[in-house]
């Protein structure tokens, strides 16, 4: 396998699993992606699904989420859930939904979760440069074994420097954009 498109599709996945994660951290807006990918235990206990999974999650203006389950029968499972969320978050039932006010993020909580996300994005950007090494190695193995010549070397080498260099700045895009979102008030 070509180790440019490897290394692409490798990257590629390594920064939608990061766009997903970024989605988790709150910022002072609700958003459904805030609690979608809340783990509810439902049915007893004997099923464990993604809120998003369970219901339908909706706006309610710039502070609040209206969570409409599908199965009324869960909404003590899904309320419970939320609660025991590191997001805290307070839903409020009301009838077959679940209303939750997202509060205004203080200074010091806007803080945290910005060191949250620079955490989440050095970690992927490590995965990437981690990708970046690994088919660098592949690459000079395959030149040493004779089965890529000097030219052929130089050029995958630099196609996966060029890769890394624009990964690196989309990376940096989304996270001067979580930044802002989280700083915003």
């Amino acid at each position: 396998m070509d180790p440019t498109l490897q290394f692409k599709t490798k990257s590629q996945y390594t920064i939608s699993l990061l766009k997903e994660d970024l989605k988790t951290i709150r910022t002072g807006r609700a958003t459904p992606s805030l609690i979608e990918s809340v783990t509810v235990d439902t049915y007893g206990g004997s099923t464990k699904l993604k809120l998003m999974e369970l219901s339908t999650i909706t706006t309610d203006g710039p502070t609040s989420l209206i969570v409409s389950p599908f199965d009324p029968s869960t909404i003590q499972d899904i309320e419970k859930s939320i609660l025991k969320s590191p997001l805290g978050l307070s839903p409020i039932v009301q009838g077959s939904k679940i209303i939750i006010k997202i509060p205004p993020l203080s200074t010091e909580q806007r803080e945290k979760f910005v060191k949250t996300a620079a955490s989440k994005i050095e970690e992927k950007k490590n995965q990437i440069r981690n990708l970046r090494d690994e088919v660098r190695k592949s690459i000079k193995t395959s030149f040493e074994k004779k089965e890529i010549g000097e030219d052929e070397k130089f050029r995958l080498e630099k196609d996966i420097n060029n890769l890394t260099t624009s990964y690196m700045e989309e990376i940096q895009v989304l996270k001067e954009k979580k930044e802002n979102e989280i700083m915003e008030i």
